[in-house]
């Protein structure tokens, strides 16, 4: 588990577990806990948000989630690690909390239009050639370091190391900083749940003057 404090704007936590490894929701939820937010931010679309509490908290039965390939092999991967559960456990209790403890909690990615329209801007078709084949490679050879931490960073440069997967990934950070600091502006303190592997882009964006 890894997190920072930034106060340029309100006072915000980021908090970036590693996705899918069951035993960093705990930690996730007392470190967004002892924030004591009054708005929580999520690293995902506000309509993934929705699907997220309409489908496995207000629902008296989750539903199956189908996995590509690639995902199957970073859950494979992972397992070393502990347990692993999908959808993102540390976002389903966190959200969890929230709605519990009557903090709202808001997708701060952008919306399912908007991230195809970005993916399009991004990444080309020999980009998109690539990166298939880079999961596909990963897939096969997943990597094998000593901590779930390094394997969620080593998971993302393979599959994310090409020019237009790099800028997709910057656009959809940077947008995720701007509705930070947005909701920051009317909330005295707000805790964010990101990815682990997005957590140094994050960081360093927030470090950044704000554009």
């Amino acid at each position: 588990m890894i997190s920072a404090r930034f106060s340029d704007v309100g006072d915000v936590l980021l908090v970036a577990p590693v996705r899918g490894l069951v035993s960093e929701a705990p930690a996730a939820v007392r470190l967004v806990r002892g924030h004591s937010p009054s708005a929580v931010g999520i690293g995902i679309s506000p309509e993934e948000l929705r699907g997220l509490v309409e489908y496995f908290l207000q629902s008296p039965a989750e539903p199956v989630v189908p996995l590509t390939t690639a995902e199957r092999s970073e859950v494979r991967g992972l397992v070393r690690f502990g347990e692993v559960s999908v959808p993102n456990p540390s976002v389903l209790e966190v959200v969890r909390w929230a709605r519990a403890a009557n903090v709202p909690a808001e997708g701060l990615d952008p919306s399912e239009d908007e991230t195809v329209t970005l993916f399009a801007d991004n990444i080309g078709y020999l980009e998109l050639v690539r990166r298939t084949v880079r999961e596909r490679n990963v897939s096969r050879n997943p990597p094998a370091p000593d901590s779930a931490d390094e394997f969620a960073v080593r998971w993302d440069q393979h599959v994310a190391r090409g020019r237009g997967s790099r800028r997709f990934a910057g656009a959809r950070d940077l947008y995720l900083v701007r509705s930070v600091r947005r909701l920051a502006a009317t909330r005295s303190r707000v805790a964010v749940v990101i990815d682990r592997e997005r957590f140094d882009s994050v960081r360093a964006l927030f470090a950044a003057p704000p554009e």
